[in-house]
C-alpha cells in the first residue's frame, strides 16, 4: 500500500511538472534599433517559445525616433494619450498562449504607444504577461503599470525588468528561471 501511495505521489508530482513545462509561450516585442530584438531572441531561444515582432504599419525612421526633437513622430505619439500607431500583421491564434513575454524599448520611461495598440488588439484574459524593456539607463518605471491597466482583471501581470542592449543570454535565463512560472529556460 505504501508503494502504491508513493508511486501515486511521484506520478502526481511528475505529471504536474510536465504540465507546467508544456505551457505555450509567446515572446512579442517591438524594436526599432535591434536592442529589444536581442533580448527577445534570448528569451524565445532559451524557452523554445514562439516569437512575434510587433511591426508598425508605417516604419519609424531615424528622424521619427529623435527624442530630442519635440515634433518627431515618437515625441508626438508619446505626448498624445490617445495615440495608437497601426500595427502590420497579427499574432495567429493568440488564444493558444498561456504566457506572453512583452518586450519594448523605454521611451521617456514609458512603453511606445504601439505597445498600447498591441495590448488593445487581443484578449489576454487568463494569460500571464511578463514585461521586459531595454534601455541604457531608464528603469521600467510606470510603463508596465500603465499597460497592465489595459488588460482584463483576470490577466496575471508579472513585475517587469530592464535589460541593457547588450544583455547576455545567461542573464536573461537567470531572470526567467527566477520568475516562478513553472517554466525552465536553458
Amino acid at each position: 500500500m505504501k508503494k502504491l501511495v508513493l508511486l501515486s505521489l511521484i506520478f502526481m508530482l511528475f505529471g504536474g511538472y510536465m504540465e507546467a513545462q508544456e505551457q505555450k509561450i509567446l515572446v512579442a516585442y517591438f524594436s526599432c534599433t535591434g536592442n529589444t530584438r536581442n533580448v527577445a531572441r534570448h528569451i524565445a531561444d532559451s524557452l523554445r517559445a514562439d516569437i512575434h515582432e510587433i511591426q508598425p504599419q508605417v516604419p519609424y525612421t531615424s528622424d521619427d525616433l529623435n527624442w530630442r526633437n519635440n515634433s518627431s513622430r515618437s515625441s508626438r505619439e508619446n505626448a498624445d494619450p490617445s495615440s495608437r500607431p497601426a500595427i502590420s500583421g497579427r499574432v495567429e491564434n493568440m488564444r493558444q498562449y498561456d504566457i506572453v513575454f512583452l518586450g519594448y524599448p523605454s521611451w521617456w520611461g514609458q512603453a511606445p504607444k504601439i505597445i498600447y495598440t498591441f495590448m488593445e488588439s487581443y484578449d489576454f484574459s487568463g494569460k500571464t504577461i511578463v514585461p521586459f524593456i531595454t534601455s541604457g539607463s531608464s528603469p521600467i518605471g510606470t510603463s508596465a503599470t500603465n499597460l497592465h491597466r489595459l488588460a482584463s482583471s483576470n490577466t496575471i501581470w508579472q513585475s517587469g525588468i530592464r535589460f541593457a542592449a547588450n544583455a547576455s543570454r545567461s542573464s536573461v535565463v537567470t531572470w526567467i528561471n527566477g520568475l516562478r512560472l513553472g517554466i525552465s529556460a536553458k
